[in-house]
């Protein structure tokens, strides 16, 4: 990682997808967090239901562990300064537990308030986030991680924060609760034009955008800390995408995370994402 990317970036990154869901196990589409009415007629009760937050849709029990094998492995990333070493980024390293979490961390420098995960809200990201921030010994009731409008910090906490813009990516009411299979249908035509919105759907270029506004928020928000991210498939293939993109890019000659992304916002670059997809519950250094 050349000293150009480093210098546009106030911190150090690591990208984690949400562990095996329910929607993975059951193998149907789950990507709206737009409120639904659902009426009924008999009871004359009204009620805005959102799939994406849904208890019905978090983690299943292969998920959780899952998730506390990567809250290990970030742990182990940490404890190890891994994330100082380029040679490491994919974070490809032993299964191992640590008794005191918090001490291990101040030993090797790493102060616990220099450590976030921004989550999004999700209740199958939420999940993940809540497991790994388990692992890491960060509370969860009063102060720590990233999520909802903007940033929510649940509890008044900067380490554990809820960011809507990291939400899954929205494929469309046609592809809502339907079967899995209809994925490859999408990625087809990302791959003939990342610009084209299907039904209602977030194109490619889409959630490019908004994860790059997520990523200039927690710039703006932290400055030296090591944040990861929870998100999904999506999202987070199209994240590495245009961050590897912007650290190859010769053109950009400033430094602004919003300008460098901007450059690489093109169809020959978009269309690559699915080069960077991620099975459930991996962990990653984002490049």
């Amino acid at each position: 990682m050349g000293s150009g990317y480093q210098s546009f970036l106030r911190n150090s990154y690591w990208i984690l997808r949400h562990g095996k869901s329910i929607p993975n196990q059951t193998g149907v589409i789950v990507s709206s967090l737009v409120r639904e009415l659902v009426v009924y007629l008999s009871d004359y009760v009204c009620v805005w239901q959102e799939n994406g937050v849904l208890e019905d849709y978090q983690l299943a029990s292969d998920g959780v562990e899952q998730a506390r094998v990567a809250g290990e492995l970030f742990l182990k990333a940490l404890h190890l300064n891994l994330f100082i070493q380029e040679s490491f980024p994919f974070c490809v390293v032993q299964f191992c537990v640590f008794p005191n979490k918090q001490l291990e961390l101040r030993e090797n420098n790493i102060g616990l308030e220099n450590v976030c995960i921004c989550y999004s809200p999700f209740s199958r990201t939420t999940h993940t986030a809540k497991v790994a921030a388990s692992v890491l010994d960060i509370p969860l009731e009063p102060p720590q991680c990233k999520g909802v409008t903007l940033l929510v910090f649940p509890s008044g906490h900067r380490n554990f924060v809820v960011v809507h813009d990291l939400r899954e990516r929205f494929f469309g009411s046609s592809f809502e609760l339907k079967s899995h299979d209809k994925y490859s249908e999408t990625w087809a035509l990302d791959a003939k034009d990342p610009f084209l919105q299907l039904e209602g759907g977030e194109s490619v270029a889409d959630v490019a955008t908004r994860l790059t506004s997520a990523l200039a928020l927690m710039e703006s928000e932290f400055e030296g800390c090591t944040v990861l991210i929870v998100s999904h498939g999506d999202p987070l293939q199209i994240l590495q995408t245009i961050m590897n993109a912007a650290k190859e890019d010769g053109r950009s000659e400033g430094n602004d995370l919003v300008s460098r992304v901007e450059a690489v916002r093109l169809s020959s670059v978009l269309s690559q994402h699915r080069q960077f997809a991620l099975d459930t519950a991996e962990l990653r250094r984002l490049v």
